[in-house]
């Protein structure tokens, strides 16, 4: 069984971090790498009320069961399977199903905290943080909640106000200064795609 590289990609929400994911992946076989994302590791909550869910701080590292994602990735990297818990963002609750991934040359990781937590860092081999104005964010986390998961406008811009932007500048921000590459215009950015899925090629390879 493979041994996982891992390569973080973190970074404010809404910055592009899963489109930049899905892209520097979409050229490699799923036996080969793989997208893993934060947020299946939101605490399962059940024993508080859908409306005791729906005010919670989703952006501050305790929202987070890192202590699972750190036992998954070590799992990954000593080439052994895990079960990734899926979210459900409507009822804010983990889903009944997970998701098997199994040990492959590269994962990638994809989240706000990421570079946050020692403990994560500790076990990510490439630490990438995406870099975008928080107004350009913000429209992208508008568009996405309004219409991907059915959210109410307002309640995503007093989320924002609320959490989103305090954590960003308390937690997220911060972190930046771990990574090792940092990327600016979004998940779109072509070159930085490309400098990343030569160097997934490179460690593709070398697993061979």
């Amino acid at each position: 069984m493979a041994k996982s590289i891992i390569i973080a990609v973190s970074g404010p929400s809404g910055s592009g971090k899963s489109l930049f994911s899905k892209s520097i992946c979409n050229s490699f076989n799923t036996d080969e790498a793989e997208i893993i994302s934060e947020d299946g590791y939101y605490k399962h909550r059940p024993e508080l009320s859908f409306e005791e869910r729906s005010v919670q701080n989703y952006d501050h590292p305790d929202a987070f069961e890192h202590e699972l994602l750190t036992i998954h990735l070590s799992k990954l990297k000593s080439g052994k399977s895990i079960e990734v818990p899926l979210y459900d963002y409507v009822s804010h609750l983990r889903k009944n199903q997970t998701l098997l991934v199994s040990s492959c040359p590269v994962i990638v990781l994809e989240g706000i905290l990421l570079l946050a937590d020692e403990k994560l860092r500790n076990l990510i081999d490439i630490k990438i943080y995406m870099d975008a104005p928080l107004d350009i964010c913000l429209s992208r986390r508008i568009y996405r909640d309004s219409v991907e998961r059915g959210r109410d406008i307002a309640s995503v811009i007093t989320q924002y106000n609320n959490h989103v932007r305090p954590m960003y500048f308390k937690f997220v921000e911060p972190s930046r200064k771990y990574a090792d590459i940092i990327v600016p215009k979004g998940g779109k950015n072509k070159v930085a795609i490309e400098v990343i899925q030569a160097k997934i090629g490179e460690l593709i390879q070398n697993k061979k």
